[in-house]
């Protein structure tokens, strides 16, 4: 399959992302023009310039069972790696920064089977990663092993729990049954609270815990990577926006006070004009003129008798 010409204006995201773009077939690549936090927002998936694409092609993106997405901008140039800088989370249509977050001048990757069961175009990875999994044809053909520890969507975690066809099991009454990859899974339920945007929500979620296996995935009592990586993420930028709103509070309050300051100086100005009886500061004493000063005004002359 030929690659794509691109039909949109470009750059698409000149903010964002610097492409290369090299003659030979599939080695174009996109390297980040900006430095992101882990997990935070790089892009948006919307509504232009995406549309649902009619059948899977090797430049669509997977965004549930039976859906695939045209990305219709240089997004399409962001590569495979096994050990990828970006997450393409299709369940919010955003695109955001890894477990590690993003640097300048750093590679944009995502791992494709994220997001994709099968891949129309499969081919063998060269991302010269150490975790590197060799050939890349979709989650469907991949082993637990071959996708612990990694971000995948919702559709694809539904897709292994079908094709695994095993059930889940709980560690307590208050654990519910996940979608997790590893053949048993033990999950935990964890409260998150929230305050961001100066509201409190609280939201339950069930979070699957690492499994002990032959293969080196899951450890019984430990969070799942990505789960844990996440809730660090959330509470690190509760902070930040927690100190950025008592900074701006202050500094709006410093403002103000400043302004008030001055507004009380202009009116105590004003009052003591009008007691005043508006003359103009330095009118209110009339000097001395010409003839005063010669001594003819007054009385003050005298004959001179010789």
């Amino acid at each position: 399959m030929a690659p794509i010409k691109p039909h949109w204006v470009q750059p698409s995201h000149p903010d964002r992302l610097h492409l290369i773009v090299n003659e030979a077939e599939f080695t174009s690549k996109s390297i980040s023009k900006i430095a992101l936090p882990p997990f935070a927002l790089f892009a948006k998936l919307e509504f232009p310039p995406c549309t649902l694409a009619d059948k899977p092609t090797y430049a669509t993106v997977q965004c549930g069972r039976d859906k695939h997405l045209d990305l219709n901008s240089d997004l399409l140039y962001i590569n495979h790696s096994c050990e990828p800088s970006l997450i393409f989370d299709t369940g919010n249509m955003n695109v955001i920064a890894g477990p590690k977050g993003i640097q300048i001048g750093e590679e944009l990757t995502f791992f494709y089977p994220s997001t994709e069961w099968t891949m129309a175009q499969p081919f063998d990875c060269l991302c010269a990663k150490p975790t590197c999994r060799g050939r890349i044809s979709g989650a469907r053909d991949m082993t637990d092993a071959q996708l612990s520890g990694i971000w995948l969507n919702g559709h694809i975690r539904e897709l292994l729990e079908e094709q695994r066809g095993s059930p889940t099991t709980t560690t307590s009454s208050s654990s519910t049954a996940s979608s997790s990859i590893p053949t048993t899974t033990t999950t935990t339920t964890t409260t998150i609270t929230s305050s961001l945007n100066g509201n409190s929500n609280s939201a339950t979620y069930t979070i699957p815990e690492k499994k002990g296996n032959s293969e080196g995935g899951y450890k019984a009592g430990e969070l799942d990577q990505i789960a844990q990586s996440l809730r660090d993420a959330l509470t690190h930028a509760e902070k930040v926006v927690e100190a950025a709103r008592n900074a701006l509070m202050s500094y709006v309050g410093a403002v103000n006070d400043a302004a008030a300051a001055n507004s009380g100086a202009a009116a105590a100005a004003a009052a003591a004009k009008k007691e005043q009886g508006g003359v103009p500061e330095g009118a209110q004493r009339r000097g001395p003129t010409s003839r005063e000063l010669s001594g003819e005004m007054g009385g003050d002359t005298s004959e001179v008798v010789v």
